[in-house]
């Protein structure tokens, strides 16, 4: 199969360097050293026990263009940069191209093939005006659900941190014979890849944590094991997880874990920095709407009340504004020793 990795950060880097050992043909999307590192060497994986995997035949292009039509492009952006995308992520399309969305929170196209009251209704936190669902049609995505953890440590050079279990599914829910393909062509690649018959349900168990966590550590500066541990922020997760369950529940969703599972999982994870901790530390922009503002959103399109989110999407909104407008980052450190 033909892959084009559009995002060449961790994970984008992670499969495409296992899909290009597989001998798939992949070609990276990247810029700057990232383009100039992957052009020279290819791509290089470390592994978990601290052994290297490296993919010389993987490819680089500046240009969406220069890659051309593919048969899947694995979108391994943030939810906020799909838009900037735009309209030249159409240059990768095929007649069948695949498009899978390998995004954290609520995707652009959650209420798409979704019967009921809601069905083919968009959500302006994640696709303000409509522009992704007019640029990238239905038929064409596929959803996903993230598990690994994996780090970008310098151009072209990806650590594997833990994991790798990438879910798939129709949005509609079949076992279709294009996604029964991928699977397999993933599970080659050394990947766990099954197909979801309700790819919503396992989203909203993954964002269950990310929609509580990542706010509470961007404004706390605190690990997944110490908001976990510290009585007033594991019963403050715990609310938001409450009225997103809520949420999930109106439109349909089922959890098969508990709430105390899912956090117990969180603290099991330990030290660990969300990724929206590392974005206010790095100065980047939050990856807010598709983990938080979304959940607000279809609170009101449910109406479901969410007091406790609305309140940490104000907060961690309003940080994000400082940040941005500063062109400043913010980190905790301790006091150099003289």
């Amino acid at each position: 199969m033909k892959f084009a990795v559009v995002g060449a950060g961790a994970i984008g880097g992670y499969l495409g360097a296992k899909l290009a050992r597989a001998g798939e043909d992949v070609t990276f999307i990247a810029r700057n050293r990232n383009l100039e590192a992957i052009r020279a060497n290819g791509f290089k994986l470390i592994l978990e026990d601290g052994s290297e995997e490296h993919a010389p035949t993987a490819k680089a292009v500046q240009h969406m263009a220069e890659a051309g039509p593919q048969d899947v492009v694995l979108l391994t952006v943030k939810a906020h940069q799909v838009g900037d995308l735009l309209p030249d992520l159409r240059e990768l399309f095929g007649p069948h191209t695949m498009v899978v969305t390998m995004i954290n929170g609520i995707p652009w196209w959650y209420f798409h093939k979704l019967p009921g009251a809601h069905e083919g209704m968009g959500l302006e936190s994640v696709d303000p005006g409509g522009r992704l669902a007019a640029a990238i049609e239905p038929e064409r995505i596929i959803g996903s659900v993230v598990y690994p953890a994996a780090e970008l440590v310098e151009p072209g050079v990806v650590r594997l941190i833990e994991g790798n279990r990438f879910t798939l599914g129709e949005l509609d829910g079949s076992r279709s014979e294009r996604i029964a393909g991928l699977s397999e062509v993933m599970m080659r690649a050394g990947f766990k890849a099954p197909v979801s018959k309700d790819i919503r349900s396992e989203l909203w168990v993954k964002l269950w944590g990310n929609l509580s966590f990542n706010p509470i550590s961007a404004l706390t500066h605190a690990t997944l094991e110490d908001i976990c541990r510290f009585p007033p922020t594991r019963a403050l997760a715990s609310r938001m997880m409450t009225e997103a369950q809520s949420v999930a529940e109106a439109l349909g969703v089922r959890f098969k874990i508990s709430l105390e599972q899912r956090i117990a999982g969180a603290e099991g994870v330990g030290a660990h920095k969300t990724s929206m901790l590392q974005d206010v530390e790095h100065g980047r922009a939050l990856e807010l709407e598709a983990l938080v503002g979304s959940v607000v959103e279809l609170g009101r399109i449910t109406g479901t009340p969410t007091p406790t989110i609305e309140a940490m999407y104000a907060a961690t909104s309003l940080l994000g504004r400082t940040l941005a407008s500063q062109q400043g980052h913010l980190r905790v450190e301790a006091p150099v020793q003289k």
